[in-house]
């Protein structure tokens, strides 16, 4: 009885011990492990977030135990600029931020917010991914953020009572802009009337006759309703707003050549996803107000950025100069 006692306990003593070794040995693994903590503003089912479960997906393949990435969602590290401000202390390794939230640190920045630049999202990809996206990195880089790629949030289009087609049309109009210096003097430069509106009171505005039109994007046009009272879209697309996928410099720093190598990997798969999800989010809502009565206009941009021509002389010392600006507007 006592042997079957004591094989017993031997057998007890072995299982214990191998479990032991296991949470020992997955203990060491998860310490071996680099953190990465990635903070996005919005909810896990949104393009801002997916475009880092893919990142995390790519890199726990090639790499597999080498880092310990949480994607910490809906803001719960704070917004857009107390991320920026975490990644450049260390206690946030990666996030996406839009190029306006980083003129803070990189004033320069700002070139990419005047209005009539870009045609279409090819073109800001063949921009951005040559000579003028590379000088950028390079200056976000000195500010402590590794860019590893540039992301396509979507674009602002006119929103208005009656169809807006060439920029004379705007002329005489009361125009509902964001409280900005650059968006007031760019619809003062085409000869309309700004009014700043906060975004909450917009629907009435427009309703009763305070402003006659505004600008949107397309998810925001229809999320709130505005083709109700503005039921004409004119797909100008005339400011974009483009973002940075990016890491914390010495982060970056800290990885091996082998480890960066797969990290732009991951994010040059993981960009086109983003962009991707997210020209799909804005389509499916111009759709979803088409079909509640909403017409869609698409405009003559080339007599748009002409009558820009004002505007952006206006502005051109405050961006790097017109040459600046023209080799954008004039790259193929």
């Amino acid at each position: 009885m006592k042997f079957v006692q004591n094989t017993q306990l031997k057998r007890v003593a072995i299982a214990t011990a191998a479990s032991l070794g296991l949470l020992l040995g997955a203990n060491v693994f998860a310490a071996d492990a680099k953190p990465l903590t990635v903070s996005v503003i919005y909810g896990p089912q949104k393009p801002q977030a997916k475009i880092w479960f893919r990142f995390k997906e790519i890199i726990d393949k090639k790499l597999p135990g080498q880092f310990d990435i949480k994607v910490v969602t809906d803001g719960a590290l704070g917004g857009e600029k107390e991320t920026t401000e975490g990644i450049r202390l260390g206690s946030i390794q990666g996030a996406l931020s839009t190029l306006a939230n980083l003129t803070t640190w990189v004033p320069e920045g700002a070139l990419f917010d005047m209005p009539f630049m870009f045609r279409d999202a090819n073109h800001i990809n063949t921009v951005m991914n040559g000579p003028i996206g590379d000088e950028f990195k390079q200056l976000y880089a000195a500010q402590g953020f590794k860019v590893l790629g540039y992301i396509i949030y979507g674009s602002r289009e006119v929103i208005s009572k009656e169809p807006i087609k060439v920029p004379a049309d705007v002329k005489g109009k009361k125009m509902r802009v964001l409280q900005s210096p650059l968006h007031i003097d760019l619809w003062s430069s085409l000869g309309a009337n700004p009014t700043p509106v906060p975004i909450t009171e917009a629907y009435n505005a427009l309703q009763t006759g305070v402003v006659d039109y505004m600008d949107m994007t397309k998810s925001g046009y229809q999320a709130l309703k505005l083709f109700e009272v503005v039921p004409y879209m004119t797909e100008t697309n005339h400011i974009w707003a483009l973002g940075a996928m990016y890491l914390g410099e010495d982060y970056w720093n800290n990885l091996t050549p082998e480890q960066q190598e797969v990290f732009q990997q991951a994010a040059d798969e993981a960009i086109p996803y983003f962009n991707d999800l997210a020209a799909s989010e804005q389509d499916a809502s111009l759709q979803k107000a088409v079909a509640s009565g909403a017409t869609a206009i698409k405009p003559d941009i080339k007599a748009w950025q002409n009558a820009m021509a004002p505007f952006w002389e206006e502005y051109a010392g405050k961006v790097g100069g017109m040459d600046r600006i023209t080799a954008i507007v004039e790259t193929k």
